[in-house]
């Protein structure tokens, strides 16, 4: 299998009414133990926040990481993969952090989320290219 991403970013919030380690427990059952950078920073009302951040760029983490998110999130990736993709190969997804919390990944359409985006592998480096990667990726985990 060929190596699917050159990395991946997860990253989310961790504002001042949340528990930090609630939410770095749930980045880890969904990344694996994992370390995070950790920068303190200022939200728009000036309240504290943690942004919490890692990379990870092994095809094992990627393989894991995507395992996790489950048949629907695959799906919905693959349905919506010309709008997951940019034209730099970008991948973009957002999981819903306070379901993640939970134990339950969802794709989020709002802004309190786990960001995921990733520097798809393509040779040569065009969206239609990277967008065949990405499937044949997804497809593979799926077993098809």
């Amino acid at each position: 299998m060929q190596v699917t991403f050159h990395w991946v970013r997860v990253q989310t919030f961790c504002y001042a009414t949340e528990r930090q380690d609630l939410i770095e427990d749930t980045l880890k059952e969904l990344l694996g133990d994992i370390e995070f950078e950790e920068e303190i920073s200022e939200s728009e009302h000036g309240n504290q926040m943690m942004i919490l951040e890692t990379r990870i760029t092994k095809q094992r983490e990627f393989k894991e990481l995507f395992s996790k998110l489950g048949d629907d999130i695959l799906n919905f990736i693959i349905e919506d993969i010309e709008n997951r993709v940019d034209d730099d190969d970008i991948f973009y997804l957002r999981l819903d952090k306070q379901k993640a919390v939970q134990g339950i990944y969802e794709v989020a359409h709002h802004g309190d989320v786990i960001s995921l985006f990733g520097k798809v592998q393509a040779h040569p480096a065009k969206k239609e290219v990277a967008v065949k990667v990405l499937k044949e990726f997804i497809h593979d985990l799926q077993g098809h």
